[in-house]
């Protein structure tokens, strides 16, 4: 007797799956988006067949944690960025605007990544002579990397099956499709449907997935939210107004989502950034211009020194207006109505311009005593002194609040040749394992921001 076809009722809206027709979906809340579709073989939910598709439980304390071992990229960024190389079993998704050097970086890492597995790199976007040129371009002999340029997923499973790489790259999301689902890739169910998959048959077997996909003009991940929810990791790509390339993590299973990598593409491709602090500081000879300050603050486990520039200027308009784009604008206005509140200083009718040299992104709380700082001096067109570092956390009172790991701040500014370091007074309960330097006449704590102003203006 021939078996019944199974149906499942789909929802076009969210891609959602149901037994049986509801006439508002559960998932995503519209009505009447559920259509009767064809099940296919191995759809979630649906019997594989025998007992042995049935999955079983066993206790945590059983369980090697050596499943979860990892593959060193090669790239040691890209190591610190992942937590500390690439998670067996895990999915990476990867974004970034067109041409910013994701391919290229995947590329590079599937060349020097640490593994005797074979390397899978599926290509939707371009033919296999682009992707070799682009490997002879960068150096790369690819004698490890196998690829295949295709976008449809019984394709791509066939060949996993008969390949088993350790590490597949996906470039990208959005070529992915499945008759299943429809013909036309890109389309919210098919990303879904696809990387499901894909997911599914990394987490069963040793190997790591890479997804590459767009962003949107707001500079998110284009297509669904629940495609980040589904994935392990999500790192995002960032350009500069020049070649220095960051690498952020906005969600990591595995790792901190603080750390970051900091690249430059050059005509070898991306290049490891050695000491990062000489991309955010501007070499000058006498002393400083008005409105700039040395800010030292964290980025995950390191140190890094930049410059912040302030600029105040009799607003134009009836009201004042902010104009800063790397450190958040309320940050900015909070700041400033602190000055303005304890010092006196006549900000409210000022248009505020902040900068950051090297256009990186700055949101730890070490930066406002340097922010208020470089806005004290911009409003007053007195220079703040030439080779010192600041560092630490404005209250609203008017308070300097410690930060972490203040120890390391210190010594990362002395390595670099700053003469003077002003910080919060330690807190010794955030003790971070380096000694607590005394206070000197080049290193000062303080408490509040008028003994703060009165320590750099005077």
């Amino acid at each position: 007797m021939k078996k019944q076809k199974q149906f499942i009722f789909r929802c076009s809206s969210c891609g959602h799956e149901e037994p049986k027709w509801l006439g508002r979906c559960p998932e995503c809340g519209e009505w009447n988006t559920l259509v009767e579709t064809a099940a296919a073989k191995n759809s979630p939910g649906l019997p594989k067949g025998g007992s042995a598709g049935v999955p079983q439980s066993l206790p945590l304390s059983s369980v090697n944690p050596q499943e979860g071992s990892r593959i060193p990229s090669g790239i040691g960024e890209l190591d610190r960025v992942l937590g500390g190389g690439i998670m067996k079993r895990s999915a990476v998704l990867v974004g970034g605007e067109p041409g910013i050097g994701k391919s290229t970086l995947l590329l590079q890492a599937a060349a020097a990544a640490e593994t005797n597995g074979r390397i899978l790199y599926i290509s939707g976007e371009e033919s296999a002579g682009q992707v070799r040129m682009r490997a002879d371009r960068l150096g790369i002999t690819g004698e490890r990397i196998e690829i295949v340029c295709t976008g449809r997923l019984e394709d791509i499973e066939t060949i996993l099956e008969a390949v088993k790489p350790i590490i597949i790259v996906v470039d990208s999301v959005q070529t992915l499709f499945s008759p299943e689902v429809g013909l036309v890739p890109g389309t919210v169910n098919q990303m879904k449907f696809c990387s499901f998959e894909l997911i599914s048959w990394v987490k069963e077997r040793d190997a790591a997935l890479f997804l590459v996909a767009h962003v949107t003009k707001d500079g998110t991940i284009a297509g669904p939210k629940a495609l980040e929810h589904m994935v392990d990791t999500v790192l995002y790509f960032e350009q500069t107004d020049g070649d220095s390339r960051f690498l952020r993590a906005s969600k990591n299973r595995f790792g901190s989502v603080d750390e970051i990598g900091i690249f430059t593409m050059g005509e070898k491709g991306l290049a490891v950034v050695e000491d990062p602090s000489v991309l955010f500081l501007v070499s000058r000879e006498g002393e400083l211009p008005p409105g700039v300050a040395t800010a030292a603050v964290l980025e995950g486990s390191r140190t890094l020194l930049v410059e912040i520039q302030a600029l105040a200027v009799p607003a134009k308009g009836s009201m004042s207006r902010v104009f800063s784009d790397r450190i958040d604008a309320g940050r900015v206005s909070r700041v400033a109505a602190t000055l303005e509140k304890h010092l006196k200083l006549n900000l409210s009718d000022h248009d505020l311009y902040v900068n950051v040299a090297g256009g990186i992104r700055i949101a730890e709380v070490g930066v406002e005593l340097a922010l208020g700082a470089a806005l004290y001096s911009a409003r007053t067109g007195i220079p703040l002194p030439p080779r010192t570092a600041i560092a630490g956390e404005l209250s609203l009172a008017g308070e300097v609040r410690p930060v972490r790991r203040l120890p390391g701040r210190i010594k990362t500014a002395r390595n670099l040749g700053f003469d003077c370091f002003l910080g919060p007074v330690p807190d010794n309960q955030d003790y971070s394992g380096d000694p607590i330097p005394s206070e000197t006449d080049t290193l000062r704590y303080v408490k509040d921001l008028r003994s703060s102003i009165a320590n750099l203006f005077t």
